[in-house]
């Protein structure tokens, strides 16, 4: 095989699903992997670092969505859930938890293809953002460095991590569980303290912030696009 363009988790409890849509994935030069449960999943997503999972919603045990739930703080992977025809309800709460799509059963292998490489080329493309501008600001990863007028700030690995993370996710609200699981937090007193950081090197008034702002209940985010 030549390199796999990404490697999938498959999660289904119908053994002869999740075999066809393996054997798609394989044909199409991916690299699968496949749990039967979600029990299953959860034990692998722990070892292995996934470019997506295609998860089936209707499971023994625990089904996707609650899946979704229980891991969607530590999890930033792709997800496409394989739904029931007609499941509506269940294809809108998918999507509220955290889902990148879905796709009713039965379903074309070539559509759920098509809809794989699809979020892999997104996820590549931003994944890609290492330097941005905004406004009078300009943020480089690449040399931990943010430019502020005539002004340059260093970042630390800390204060780049939650960036790299923000930026690559604008408009998304992430809670301080979610930013506490990317930091070290025996190195740091409180995500609050790095967040104030943080603000004084991007906002004009760190004080009445702009771009780096608290989501009341729910965390924090950064606008800037």
């Amino acid at each position: 095989m030549d390199n796999p363009i990404a490697h999938i988790l498959v999660v289904d409890d119908d053994n002869g699903i999740r075999t066809l849509v393996k054997r798609y994935l394989d044909d199409n030069n991916f690299l699968v992997t496949t749990a039967k449960s979600a029990e299953d999943a959860s034990e692998k997503i722990k070892i292995i670092k996934f470019d997506l999972i295609v998860l089936d919603i209707m499971m023994p045990g625990k089904n996707g969505l609650e899946f979704i739930e229980e891991n969607k703080n530590k999890l930033d992977t792709p997800i496409i859930l394989l739904t029931a025809k007609g499941g509506a309800e269940e294809r809108v709460e998918g999507l509220e938890v955290g889902a990148d799509d879905y796709l009713p059963k039965p379903f074309e292998p070539k559509e759920l293809i098509l809809r794989i490489k699809n979020i892999i080329n997104k996820t590549n493309k931003r994944d890609q953002k290492r330097i941005v501008e905004f406004e009078n600001i300009k943020i480089d990863l690449n040399k931990q460095i943010i430019f502020k007028d005539n002004f340059e700030f260093k970042i630390n690995n800390t204060e780049k991590k939650i960036l790299e993370k923000m930026i690559n996710n604008p408009g998304k609200t992430f809670s301080r569980d979610s930013i506490g699981s990317l930091i070290d937090l025996g190195k740091e007193r409180s995500i609050d303290v790095v967040i104030t950081r943080l603000r004084k090197k991007i906002e004009i008034d760190p004080k009445n912030p702009k771009f780096l702002q608290t989501i009341r209940g729910a965390g924090y985010v950064l606008w800037i696009e």
